[in-house]
């Protein structure tokens, strides 16, 4: 990261092989449960898509980059002001479990793009947090999490 961009980092392990974490992140039936609300298709590289997420009536844009299987996954994703590339790591740890890294990049270093550092930030912390509960225990903890931000 230079001194003019900003990057976001979190990371979690998850009690689950890479392989099952690989295919909640691109299979959209997967990720319903805990991310989206749907989407035009299978994350592949290449393709383009649309998410809906099931807070706000608006559809996402987003172009699938590189895929590696159980590794690796990125894809770009428009904030209205840029497109932004967000990455996933998938890294094997001990006792079968799967150490989760993303990474969003990058915004100016100034007031709005320090806003979008805390959201964004906040946005991947609970990312990871659903989707470990969604494939350790089967729970989705997003249902009805942020009604509350709903337009009026």
């Amino acid at each position: 990261m230079n001194e003019q961009t900003l990057e976001i980092q979190a990371r979690l392990q998850i009690s689950k092989p890479a392989s099952e974490v690989f295919e909640a992140i691109v299979d959209p039936a997967k990720m319903s449960n805990y991310f989206i609300s749907e989407s035009t298709g299978r994350m592949e590289s290449g393709n383009a898509l649309t998410w809906q997420f099931p807070e706000f009536d608006m559809k996402v844009p987003v172009r699938v980059g590189k895929i590696e299987k159980d590794q690796y996954v990125s894809y770009y994703w428009d904030d209205a002001e840029q497109e932004l590339l967000v990455e996933m790591t998938l890294t094997p740890v001990a006792d079968n479990a799967t150490l989760v890294t993303i990474t969003e990049k990058g915004k100016k270093n100034n007031e709005a793009g320090i806003e979008w550092l805390k959201r964004n930030t906040e946005g991947w912390a609970n990312f990871l947090a659903c989707l470990k509960a969604y494939l350790e225990y089967g729970i989705n903890l997003r249902k009805a999490a942020f009604d509350f931000m709903r337009s009026k």
